[in-house]
C-alpha cells in the first residue's frame, strides 16, 4: 500500500492531513500549500503571468496549468478544489472573472472582466438538507481555442463552448455553442454563424 493510501484509508490521518492543506471552516490552501506545495505540482508555462492580486486557490489533488504567455489579470479567483483547471497558451483572464473547476480553457481563448465560470453546481436532491453538505454536481466546461467569453457573462457546469466563438457581454451560456458562431443574451443563443465557404459571418 503506497503512502497516500495509507493517509486514505485511515480516517484520522485523513483528517489531520486535510488540516495542514487547508483549515476546515475556510477551504483556501494555506501559505506553505501555495507558496510551497503546490510548486512541486502545478505547471506554469514560458512567459506566463499571475497578477499579485489574483487569488490562485489550488490545491496540491487536482491539476492547475497554465500555458505559455497566458496572463491571469488581478481580482480574479481560480479554484482547483472540485477538478482540474487547464488553461493553454496564450489564455487570458480578464480582471474580476471567477474559474472554478474542472475548467479547461483552449489556446487563444479569453475571458473579458468580471466573468464566472464553474464545473458544478451544488447538489440539492435531498429537500431536507442544506445544499452545502450535499455532494457536488460535477459536470466539466470545455472553451475550446480562440473562444471568447464577454465581459459580466455566466457560463455554467457542462458546457461546451465550440472554437473561435464570441460570447456577448452580460450573456448566460446554459447550453453548449457549436464552433464559429457568435451567442448573445440570457439565456444565451446563437445569432451568428461563420461560412467558410464565402468568409462572412451568416445571420441564423
Amino acid at each position: 500500500m503506497s503512502f497516500i493510501s495509507k493517509i486514505k484509508s485511515n480516517p484520522k490521518t485523513k483528517a489531520f492531513a486535510l488540516w495542514l492543506i487547508t483549515p476546515n471552516r475556510n477551504p483556501r490552501p494555506r501559505w506553505w500549500v501555495r507558496n510551497i506545495l503546490n510548486r512541486f505540482f502545478h505547471k506554469r508555462g514560458k512567459g506566463s503571468t499571475i497578477r499579485r492580486r489574483s487569488r490562485i486557490d489550488v490545491f496540491p489533488w487536482n491539476r492547475f496549468e497554465i500555458g505559455d504567455l497566458t496572463t491571469i489579470e488581478d481580482f480574479t479567483t481560480v479554484n482547483n478544489g472540485s477538478g482540474d483547471v487547464l488553461m493553454g497558451n496564450r489564455v487570458r483572464i480578464g480582471i474580476g472573472s471567477v474559474v472554478i473547476g474542472p475548467v479547461t480553457m483552449g489556446n487563444g481563448s479569453g475571458l473579458g472582466q468580471h466573468v464566472f465560470i464553474s464545473g458544478f453546481n451544488h447538489g440539492y436532491q435531498d429537500g431536507s438538507k442544506n445544499s452545502s453538505v450535499q455532494p457536488l454536481d460535477i459536470k466539466p466546461v470545455i472553451i475550446e481555442d480562440e473562444a471568447h467569453i464577454g465581459a459580466n457573462s455566466v457560463v455554467v457546469a457542462g458546457v461546451r463552448i465550440g472554437k473561435r466563438v464570441q460570447v456577448g457581454a452580460g450573456s448566460v451560456v446554459t447550453k453548449d455553442i457549436p464552433p464559429y458562431s457568435v451567442a448573445v443574451g440570457n439565456p444565451a443563443r446563437v445569432i451568428k454563424r461563420f461560412n467558410q465557404e464565402t468568409g462572412q459571418w451568416e445571420r441564423v
